[in-house]
């Protein structure tokens, strides 16, 4: 990870209160450091890495570290950035969710020096009384000083109750866990700030909060699933090299001081020369870090004969299929693409070719040859 001096600038966006932060940090003592997750989700991307990664240098440094999951607060919902009610989740597919979640997470965390807690052992025993403690230390006016409340006022959609208790519920948190410092994504600001006056309250620690960077994806918009420009934590070597070569390169230097441990100096120096080395190099930094050099080196060999050199990859997928078969459907359950509808928008494009030659017809059959599936997927179909 990056030096230990950069801790709180590194990849950050915002300590608050910053003279705190320093004041802790410059004391020498072991801090209790803490980062919540709510398992919504099985599949991490770079973007969900960055606090994952400022998590892991707290436990390099030997501080005191807790990777919380939300077992009780991924049942209400988190209204972050979202303009509608966000789905509560049930405990079996919070725990489905977790068990992947974790996998991935190993990626970046050594669980050897990481504490796991989960917020449904404090918060499924509150009473009603105790809910009603924690909300006096907050006001109507407070709450809806979040934008996504104004927002969604202002259109004239509901707000639930239940979202004004998630951040009281993330808050308290805090006081159960009484840290020196709690990390989390930039929109995750007002939660967290949420949990520094609960702690304040409750006669424990002052804490600060650190927010890191939010990445856009690929293209320069938010990093998410439906935008299909995410780079995921599990996506092959060669799927991920192909991915961030894609990226936009005003993203560069973002990634690099949010995904790489290059130290900055250098990495000035390499955004200083040509770009597409720099992004080379980029993607051979990440790809290592999740995979290693060894994978590294052998996707840049890939994307050079691929896309230099207008080859395909040795080790693409085959499938043996039978005659008379719609290409769509092939591709579907090949997962090479997501639907037939994302399958029709590509053939519109011109993004889906077979032995170079691009296919046209939404009801192609599928036959035999080496099908480009937009920029970085190849299959090779036989009958």
């Amino acid at each position: 990870m990056s030096d230990k001096s950069e801790i709180l600038t590194r990849a950050v966006e915002e300590v608050v209160p910053p003279e705190l932060g320093a004041k802790k940090l410059k004391s020498g003592k072991k801090l209790r450091v803490y980062l919540g997750i709510d398992p919504t989700g099985s599949h991490l991307h770079l973007g969900h890495a960055v606090p994952l990664r400022k998590l892991q240098e707290f436990a390099n440094a030997g501080h005191e570290v807790i990777f919380l999951i939300g077992s009780y607060t991924a049942m209400i919902g988190d209204p972050t950035g979202r303009d509608i009610m966000r789905a509560p989740l049930t405990k079996e597919q919070i725990k489905k969710n977790f068990k992947t979640y974790k996998k991935q997470a190993s990626k970046i965390l050594d669980f050897s020096k990481i504490k796991i807690r989960y917020n449904d052992k404090w918060l499924g025993k509150l009473t009603g009384r105790d809910i009603m403690e924690i909300s006096s230390h907050f006001t109507v006016q407070q709450m809806l000083q979040r934008d996504m409340f104004k927002k969604r006022m202002a259109k004239g959609e509901d707000l639930s109750p239940t979202e004004f208790m998630y951040p009281l519920m993330q808050g308290y948190d805090s006081v159960i866990l009484d840290v020196d410092c709690e990390i989390g994504g930039n929109d995750q600001l007002f939660n967290m700030l949420c949990g520094r006056k609960l702690q304040k309250a409750y006669g424990k620690r002052d804490k600060f909060v650190l927010t890191t960077k939010l990445i856009e994806g690929t293209d320069g918009r938010k990093m998410s699933k439906s935008y299909d420009n995410c780079i995921y934590l599990d996506d092959a070597p060669s799927d991920m090299f192909g991915k961030v070569m894609s990226a936009k390169d005003e993203l560069m230097e973002t990634y690099f001081e949010c995904c790489t441990d290059v130290p900055d100096k250098e990495v000035k120096k390499i955004l200083a020369g040509n770009p597409r080395d720099a992004k080379i190099r980029l993607a051979k930094e990440i790809v290592t870090l999740y995979h290693s050099a060894k994978e590294a080196d052998k996707a840049i060999a890939e994307f050079e004969n691929i896309f230099s050199k207008g080859g395909v990859p040795d080790d693409m997928p085959e499938v043996k299929v039978k005659k008379g078969g719609l290409l769509l459907d092939v591709l579907v359950s090949q997962k090479l693409i997501a639907s037939k509808s994302e399958g029709r928008r590509l053939l519109e494009q011109g993004g889906i070719k077979k032995d170079d030659t691009p296919v046209k017809e939404i009801d192609a059959k599928a036959e035999k040859g080496v099908y480009k599936i937009g920029k970085r997927k190849f299959v090779r179909i036989n009958l």
